[in-house]
């Protein structure tokens, strides 16, 4: 084919190339934010408890405590609008696990995540996670603040009660919701691979049990209410009618509203070189095929 051009052959190959890079650009749908403003929202702060002890592990509810209970939170954050929620993990001992905040994708992500080999300290310190969840809200929080404890109420510790009322008086509403059967039940560990009950010191199974009257009085010392856990979408709704009578503060929050995409620029681009690449053809240039560019 004495006519075809080498060059004109790398040309339209290299004008395809480019093409399929301004199409990868337009796919990734470039955006810039044009306008930051601030949002006033009303809000009230949740903190969401959650007993992640061994005696959770017992199979008394299936599939066990804790994976109904984190089953409940799930759709329990789904519940929320505006509020800003915080999780707290505890067993012998409480943490933060995620501040407040409208995150709840990562909320429920970290839920998901929990289990008693995230906390040292085995037990049930109520007490603590209260005065913990006491600690981590704002200072200038008086009334605008609700705990939700989930747990089955096998506290350890004598000071749940005393720590709720102070906290009652300083204006947490405090929400129990109790999981668990009031048969004893085994706890059913996981160790290396191998499976077996929980036994003490003396080498007996341990029995756990749900104990609703340690909850029912650490909601009723900080005017809260206590829930069994049985039917879901009931606790849910008379929790979230009990939660939004709590009056709401104005919070502000600085966030990106609008949003310009850039795709179509390279869209035209793309569809502008490849007319151009069509319309180059494989024929030398009647200009320049007697010239010789390599002599």
């Amino acid at each position: 084919m004495p006519e075809r051009s080498r060059l004109k052959n790398f040309l339209k190959f290299g004008l395809l190339m480019f093409v399929l890079l301004l199409l990868g650009f337009a796919y990734a749908n470039p955006q810039m934010g044009t306008k930051k403003e601030k949002v006033q929202q009303k809000s009230i702060d949740v903190f969401i408890a959650l007993d992640v002890s061994n005696s959770m592990l017992a199979k008394d509810i299936s599939p066990n405590r804790l994976e109904r209970a984190k089953q409940f939170c799930f759709k329990l954050i789904n519940k929320f609008r505006t509020d800003r929620v915080g999780i707290i993990l505890f067993a012998g001992d409480a943490y933060v696990q995620m501040p407040l905040t409208t995150d709840y994708s990562t909320a429920q992500t970290l839920i998901k995540s929990a289990s008693p080999d995230m906390v040292t300290t085995q037990g049930t310190a109520i007490g603590s996670a209260i005065q913990l969840a006491e600690e981590s809200f704002d200072t200038d929080n008086k009334q605008h603040k609700a705990l939700i404890i989930i747990s089955d109420g096998e506290n350890h510790e004598g000071e749940a009660i005393n720590i709720a009322e102070a906290a009652g008086k300083n204006g947490m509403l405090i929400f129990t919701i109790g999981i668990g059967s009031k048969k004893s039940s085994p706890i059913l560990m996981t160790e290396y691979g191998k499976t077996s009950y929980k036994k003490n010191a003396a080498g007996e199974v341990v029995q756990t049990r749900l104990n609703e009257g340690m909850l029912k009085d650490v909601a009723r010392t900080a005017r809260g209410a206590y829930f069994k856990l049985q039917s879901d979408e009931k606790i849910l709704k008379s929790l979230d009618e009990k939660i939004q009578k709590i009056e709401k503060r104005e919070i502000e929050q600085r966030v990106f509203n609008e949003f310009e995409t850039y795709f179509q620029w390279f869209v035209f681009l793309a569809i502008v070189f490849l007319v151009v690449e069509f319309l180059i053809s494989y024929r030398k240039s009647r200009y320049l095929k007697h010239k010789d560019f390599f002599s």
